[in-house]
């Protein structure tokens, strides 16, 4: 029985509103990306060695370790219920953004891990992405490694996933510049901003001199290509469905239908 369905895809794909309906029709427990408390991910949380926690004053010490979780030889510690100059110096050893890859990849895999065997006995999750964004944003986009240490990295999860049967449906966007500005009205022009300083200032885009809207999209559609070979490679149970705004139930149909034909 699947206990695990992923819906991956770039931003303004239809992601968030294709896993909630998913796990509506199957009574399956919906997670979302930026939901604060995600069972396989870390979005806001920091990382500290021993020798690192060291660092900070007694009291310091008392109350990250009071809200911590010892993980992988160090602490995992929620940055969001902090403030201050704990908070800036705890924001410096955030988990994706400010680790190094030796460091955070290791913490990731244990969070799958953990997630696995916990998901084993549930009634079954759908994630809005991580499977695929995530490491890519973090190996492609932050870290600029090539393709095959982004593959290598997304089999391991695979291989912690696989008891529960995990099934991808994969959102592909032939007009993505189109469908990013239509999404700009709801989500703004700092969003916009935003990603396409993300996107342009990691190693990818300052490795080919990306800049401006047009890099920001040149950036996705390699994304989008990168994600689609890996899918096809890993031999994980997966769809891929085109544009799925232009007929969004004609899509409902055939993605709850593969699901359950494989």
């Amino acid at each position: 029985m699947r206990k695990l369905l992923i819906v991956e895809g770039l931003p303004c794909s239809g992601k968030s509103t294709v896993s909630k309906h998913i796990a509506e029709v199957l009574g399956m427990e919906f997670t979302d990306e930026g939901s604060g408390d995600h069972p396989a991910d870390y979005e806001f949380h920091a990382f500290l060695s021993e020798s690192e926690l060291a660092e900070f004053q007694s009291e310091e010490r008392e109350l990250i370790s009071a809200a911590a979780e010892k993980r992988c030889g160090g602490y995992v510690v929620p940055i969001g219920g902090f403030s201050g100059a704990l908070f800036d110096r705890l924001l410096a050893h955030k988990i994706y953004d400010f680790l190094p890859w030796e460091t955070e990849k290791p913490i990731m895999l244990d969070k799958w891990r953990s997630f696995a065997e916990s998901a084993a006995s549930s009634a079954g999750h759908v994630f809005n992405c991580v499977f695929l964004q995530n490491p890519m944003c973090e190996t492609m986009m932050r870290f600029g490694f090539d393709s095959s240490v982004s593959e290598e990295y997304i089999r391991e999860i695979y291989d912690i996933i696989r008891p529960l049967e995990p099934f991808v449906v994969y959102l592909k966007t032939d007009s993505i510049a189109a469908e990013v500005k239509r999404a700009v009205p709801e989500r703004g022009e700092e969003w916009l901003n935003g990603v396409i300083d993300y996107h342009c200032g990691g190693e990818y885009g300052k490795s080919l001199g990306l800049s401006g809207f047009e890099g920001y999209i040149s950036a996705l559609e390699e994304r989008q290509h990168r994600e689609l070979a890996i899918l096809g490679h890993l031999g994980i149970d997966s769809i891929i469905i085109g544009n799925f705004k232009n007929d969004s139930q004609k899509a409902y149909d055939e993605i709850l239908a593969a699901i359950f034909a494989k």
